[in-house]
């Protein structure tokens, strides 16, 4: 399979790209500096991207965007949240509909998030629940909505509405991994909001998955089972580094250090895998202690 592959640097895309290297894919990575053996130089803020570079393409997978939770939520920050999301996607997009139809590639996967359903308190939530309020809402909303034309020109288009991957080096625990080692971990606000969660392992499991199902074509939550609220979350992290948790962070607090990303890091999203589910996938890591024990075991899972 020839795979051209966009934001591919960060945590996730890095190790999606060793997998597919790894069962034996080629894989082409977009980079916008000058580029190396197996990279491809594009400009996304600029829609520039040669439409022959994808040609002939198995899949085309982009996961590019700035970083939720890299920088304080300046007027600027959420400016670059948006654009990087969606000048990306739509320079694929277009570059994807502007080939020969013949030519296209076979499949669009691009990244997405559980932004999407914004707040949804204590109600669970499939694919099909509608876009939600708030910042990231409105960011998933745009984003998706970029992918336009490669779906209207026929192309396969699989949104990944991926929830919060688990593992040490990075997603949710990395930043978390010291507060809790020192005893000073504890649960955000109330504790009351729900983490969809995943384990990088079904994570990417997941991906496989998707590929070589080729009659899915639809947002699919790219997320665990078994969402946990806050409070349950912090006392299995706690638990699996042995340790207490007994210093609860107030929300007032977490404004005051996070600014505009307290709002999401506040807010619940019970977020269900129903098109996974319904196609049958298999977690290695159906609980969350399952996951975070994986996640934190000294090697890779």
């Amino acid at each position: 399979m020839r795979v051209i592959a966009a934001g591919v640097s960060g945590f996730l895309g890095s190790r999606l790209v060793d997998r597919l290297v790894a069962d034996g894919h080629e894989v082409v990575r977009l980079v916008r500096r000058r580029p190396g053996p197996r990279e491809v130089q594009w400009n996304p803020a600029a829609d520039e991207l040669d439409p022959a570079v994808l040609s002939g393409a198995d899949l085309v997978v982009n996961l590019a965007g700035a970083g939720v939770g890299d920088k304080r939520w300046t007027a600027a920050y959420r400016n670059l949240l948006r654009s990087s999301r969606v000048d990306s996607t739509g320079t694929i997009a277009r570059a994807i509909a502007n080939l020969p139809p013949s030519d296209r590639p076979k499949a669009l996967f691009n990244a997405s998030a559980i932004g999407w359903y914004g707040d949804t308190g204590d109600q669970p939530v499939e694919e099909d629940a509608p876009a939600g309020e708030g910042f990231l809402a409105d960011v998933c909303r745009v984003w998706e909505a970029a992918t336009g034309p490669a779906e209207r020109a026929g192309v396969r288009v699989v949104r990944l509405r991926t929830g919060y991957p688990l593992h040490r080096d990075g997603g949710l625990l990395k930043p978390q991994i010291l507060p809790f080692r020192l005893g000073l971990g504890g649960r955000m606000g109330s504790g009351r909001q729900w983490i969809p969660w995943i384990s990088l392992a079904d994570w990417l499991d997941a991906v496989l998955f998707l590929i070589e199902r080729t009659d899915i074509a639809a947002p699919v939550n790219v997320v665990g089972p078994a969402p946990v609220t806050n409070a349950e979350f912090t006392r299995e992290f706690a638990a699996a580094l042995h340790r207490p948790a007994l210093i609860p962070i107030p929300g007032l607090a977490l404004r005051i250090v996070l600014g505009g990303l307290a709002t999401e890091a506040l807010s619940s999203s019970r977020v269900l895998p129903g098109v996974l589910s319904r196609a049958g996938f298999r977690y290695q890591h159906s609980t969350l202690p399952a996951a975070l024990a994986a996640a934190l075991a000294p090697t890779p899972t």
